[in-house]
């Protein structure tokens, strides 16, 4: 299927605006079983297509509709086959696909107004549909292809083949990376000095002081002193909301008007009040205060890294060795130091789809060399201090069968998966209802869909 991944990927993510809303004044293109596709969710998808891809990808109209009908008809299967995506599942899948936007527009309010929103909420519940339905077409799928292997012999005739016709893929410059982390903390005396300093606050907050005004002067919440959510430290939260765990977990446990004792969470330390509880919402105004770090204490921070650094290039210590005497990260001090991949979930990074700032760090480095110190932070979990060091290298190449067998392999997999998914399709497109309307019946689909 032509950039099918793809379209799994994005095809259920886009549609934006509710399907039953548009319906009186939008065309039904087709309905398989139950699920019906608009003439717009075509439209938006194309768009949204082109933008991902920046116009590298063409694709038709007829094209399109096939793959989404193909998406709609394991959608409609998942239901007759009992296939079940719990609540939890769902939300998940929801509480991460709305931290992605609204990382990349800014705030949840635009993401709102892009898609065509009333608000938060609305959002949400088209999301949970959205996901809900893109979870069953992945639990289906994988039932469809979970027997489905390649023997050696396979991978042989499909390299051979690939070499016959002279389409052996190219694959990228790839590399392995490891580090040594050391985290930056504030002193004892600097965590109590801002913990008693909130509690100085909630005294004065109970005895008549406005929440909001002391919120404006002290709270280190940029959205504090603007207008939007977050104003005076105003913030309305369900427990879907995407807000921290400790926050979240602070705010419903305390009755309306009640001010909490201060607490930590990744940003700093926080009082919490309830201004309003609202059936399943929470109307809460919030005060952050972030124990200061001193230059100081960060100039010995990265001047440890630099010593331990010195001491690995001076062959008093391996960089293995270091990273488990020294390294306080804990998902790669076992792992020896190497970074896992999140896109992959294996130890391998592709040079030209790497995160731009960690590239900057390493694209010039040789094999064996490390980074010089450099400061490093998650917002809302940690400040830190890092060297990297660049494990292994691999230069762009056209396949081999010895060096590339794995990815060989599994491009033969995907092959064959593909190849049975489409046997699928077939098969289940006789049994099923499918209506195209007039329109696209001038389409020439790979598969029967017309069932003529």
């Amino acid at each position: 299927m032509k950039q099918n991944l793809i379209v799994i990927s994005f095809l259920l993510l886009f549609i934006g605006v509710k399907a039953q809303e548009r319906i009186k004044i939008d065309g039904v293109a087709v309905v398989v079983g139950k699920n019906i596709v608009l003439d717009s969710d075509i439209d938006k998808f194309r768009k949204e297509l082109q933008q991902r891809m920046e116009g590298k990808v063409e694709i038709s109209d007829c094209e399109m509709l096939e793959e989404i009908m193909s998406q709609k008809l394991i959608a409609h299967h998942a239901v007759v086959d009992s296939i079940v995506a719990s609540d939890s599942e769902v939300n998940s899948e929801v509480e991460r696909t709305i931290a992605y936007f609204t990382q990349q527009l800014g705030s949840i309010k635009k993401v709102v107004e892009m898609y065509g929103f009333n608000d938060e909420e609305d959002l949400r519940n088209e999301l949970f549909n959205i996901q809900k339905e893109q979870i069953l077409i992945r639990k289906e799928r994988a039932s469809i292809i979970e027997k489905v292997a390649v023997t050696p012999e396979e991978v042989r005739t499909y390299y051979k083949n690939l070499q016959k016709e002279n389409s052996l893929p190219e694959f990228s410059a790839e590399i392995e990376l490891a580090q040594i982390v050391k985290y930056v903390k504030p002193s004892k005396e600097e965590v109590q000095r801002v913990i008693e300093k909130l509690k100085q606050i909630k005294k004065d907050i109970e005895a008549g002081y406005s929440f909001r005004l002391k919120a404006i002067i002290n709270s280190d919440d940029p959205a504090v002193a603007g207008n939007g959510p977050g104003s005076g430290g105003l913030y309305t939260l369900t427990r879907t909301s995407g807000f921290i765990k400790e926050f979240k977990e602070v705010a419903f446990s305390l009755d309306e008007g009640e001010i909490s004792e201060p607490f930590e969470s990744g940003f700093g330390y926080h009082i919490i009040q309830v201004e309003k509880i609202k059936g399943q919402e929470r109307d809460v105004r919030h005060i952050l205060i972030q124990p200061k770090i001193t230059p100081e204490e960060l100039q010995a921070s990265k001047d440890e890294l630099a010593r331990i650094r010195q001491q690995i290039l001076d062959g008093e210590i391996t960089f293995e060795e270091a990273v488990l005497k020294y390294s306080e990260d804990k998902e790669t001090k076992n792992n020896k130091g190497l970074i896992i991949n999140p896109e992959t979930s294996d130890t391998k990074f592709n040079l030209t789809r790497m995160d731009p700032t960690l590239y900057g760090r390493v694209a010039n480095l040789k094999e064996g060399e490390i980074t010089e110190p450099f400061y490093d932070e998650i917002r809302g979990e940690s400040k830190m201090h890092k060297i990297i060091l660049l494990k292994s290298k691999v230069e762009a190449h056209t396949a081999s069968f010895t060096e590339d067998y794995e990815k060989i392999q599994q491009l033969t997999l995907q092959k064959k998966e593909e190849e049975t998914i489409e046997k699928w399709t077939r098969e289940k497109i006789v049994d099923t209802y499918i209506k195209i309307s007039d329109d696209y019946k001038k389409c020439k689909f790979k598969n029967n869909w017309k069932k003529e």
